[in-house]
């Protein structure tokens, strides 16, 4: 296909790890696929056959007109920097930090995401990731009996998200303190797996519900001035 095929194609859903980056970037930025295409001096045609086609293999020019249509670089839409911590990029000239409200705090938050428990040990604090939910305001996630993050229960924790990006040197983080408990009531458990996004990514069943109620709930913005 080129860049000169029907312009009239329909969205479907990405395939391949550039097609999935594409899209998840294209999404990021409220664009549509005509609206990005126009962007990258491209027909739609040709940007729905890169976003669904696994072997599509666009040539370097390509790649960047899509990444400054996308601001984005290059090696974040080709995965060059998937096995890098985020915060590799330079700062801004003129960083800003904002204060967030609760309620910004909390639409941030929601519905569903990875973020971070901070809880103790007998070895000591650890921070473990988790696929987390929003539900009736507080923060569910669901693990398996014995694992490091089924260790909160009972305790005062931290929970943690954040979003980086390094394109526009911008991002935010949110803090949410709180005790955790396990959900035991099996009516209470069964209304999480209905209402939570409760797929986790490690796999397997993780029957085990945590709720943290949140008592503290913080968070900042960083923006260029």
């Amino acid at each position: 296909m080129t860049e000169r095929a029907s312009s009239h194609a329909v969205e479907g859903r990405p395939q391949g790890d550039l097609g999935r980056r594409i899209t998840q970037r294209r999404t990021e930025l409220g664009l549509s696929r005509q609206e990005a295409a126009t962007r990258a001096g491209m027909a739609p045609a040709y940007l729905q056959y890169l976003e669904e086609r696994p072997a599509a293999d666009p040539g370097a020019g390509t790649l960047l007109r899509l990444a400054g249509a996308l601001k984005t670089t290059v090696w974040h839409l080709t995965g060059g920097d998937t096995e890098l911590p985020p915060g590799l990029g330079r700062a801004a000239r003129t960083p800003r930090f904002t204060e967030l409200t609760e309620a910004e705090c909390r639409s941030l938050l929601s519905t569903h995401g990875v973020g971070r428990i901070a809880l103790p040990t007998d070895s000591g604090p650890v921070v473990v990731p988790v696929n987390y939910s929003v539900v009736d305001g507080s923060i569910v996630f669901r693990t398996e009996p014995g694992t490091t993050p089924a260790q909160a229960e009972g305790h005062q924790v931290a929970f943690e998200a954040d979003r980086i990006d390094e394109a526009f040197s911008e991002g935010w983080s949110v803090l949410v303190r709180g005790p955790a408990a396990t959900v035991t009531d099996p009516d209470e458990a069964a209304r999480l797996d209905e209402q939570a996004y409760s797929t986790p990514w490690a796999g397997g069943r993780r029957e085990l519900w945590l709720r943290i109620e949140p008592v503290t709930v913080t968070g900042r913005r960083i923006t260029v001035a």
